[in-house]
């Protein structure tokens, strides 16, 4: 097997312009580097520099080899760099951006519990709907959650898992206006959205075929705030479309009743974006992991779901 010893003492020659100050840098004596350099030549049958009492000079291998030899240096020390920053204790300030309902919710839950297992980090959490530029703004990681995983440019994405989305009501409002049995008895019933032209809305639903359904109603309340859309479906207003992490305590306690299953929204995805894998702060890459160990905990019960379920923001 070849002695990478060999390569690396021919890069450090090259690029520290001679064996002296080579022999310097890595605390060896120049002849050791000379004889190292020289049996690499024998093994790999070429000459790799020109030699004078002035100068060295890479021959046209020597140039094809220093360019190979100093990326695998490279590559060693930022191995070893990964190294001792996942071994080292996570500290400093982690910035955070997240959209208001995660951070409400599932996030909200966690972060004492990440800190509590690292109390030397402090966390800058900045909780917005906004899609944030990471490096403009110095954010280590955002979470979001988007019906595919969107071309993120240099942004390095991890994926946690799926959010499920929900047509919930009521049990006073089901008791007013009766349990449909098909969607389209949703069009007698009140309902509330996150948008609306017009006066009008529409839900995108896979039916238990999985075929695309557009349900279109007439809203009697327009809010871009889930929790506020929450706050109306517990009271009766109307039924509505909500996430699983946002529901899943009143689906419990029977305050929430799940319609229609198996027609949902299709799948959205929960994910983190960071702006690179390569010197990940110890605090960044330990809350990344511990976001895909926890994510689980956002699961919804089956028997909310009906036997197809989908899933949504």
């Amino acid at each position: 097997m070849q002695d990478l010893n060999e390569l690396l003492f021919f890069a450090e020659v090259v690029d520290h312009g001679s064996f002296a100050a080579a022999a310097r840098a890595l605390g060896l004596p120049k002849s050791r580097l000379s004889r190292r350099v020289a049996e690499l030549e024998a093994r790999l049958g070429v000459r790799l520099l020109h030699r004078t009492t002035r100068k060295l000079s890479l021959t046209e291998a020597g140039e094809q080899c220093h360019r190979h030899c100093a990326a695998m240096r490279d590559q060693a020390e930022a191995a070893l760099q990964a190294v001792a920053l996942v071994q080292s204790e996570p500290r400093g300030t982690l910035r955070v951006a997240c959209p208001v309902t995660l951070a409400q919710t599932m996030l909200g839950r966690l972060l004492p519990l990440f800190m509590e297992r690292h109390p030397q980090v402090r966390v800058d959490l900045r909780v917005s709907n906004r899609v944030v530029d990471l490096v403009e703004e110095g954010v280590d990681v955002a979470l979001r959650v988007r019906a595919a995983l969107e071309d993120s440019g240099s942004l390095v994405v991890k994926q946690l898992g799926l959010t499920h989305a929900l047509l919930v009501a009521s049990p006073a409002q089901l008791r007013r206006q009766g349990t449909p049995e098909h969607p389209d008895a949703l069009a007698r019933m009140d309902t509330v959205a996150m948008s609306a032209v017009e006066g009008r809305s529409s839900w995108q639903l896979l039916d238990p075929a999985q075929r695309l359904v557009t349900l279109t109603h007439q809203p009697r309340l327009v809010a871009d705030d889930l929790w506020t859309l929450k706050l109306a479906i517990l009271r009766g207003t109307g039924v509505g479309l909500v996430p699983d992490y946002l529901c899943q305590e009143e689906l419990a306690q029977g305050r929430l009743v799940a319609l229609l299953p198996g027609w949902a929204p299709a799948p959205a995805i929960l994910h983190a974006v960071f702006p690179s894998r390569r010197g990940l702060a110890p605090a960044t890459r330990r809350f990344l992991d511990f976001l895909g160990e926890q994510v689980s905990g956002i699961t919804p019960h089956p028997d909310w779901l009906g036997d197809d379920p989908g899933a949504m923001i």
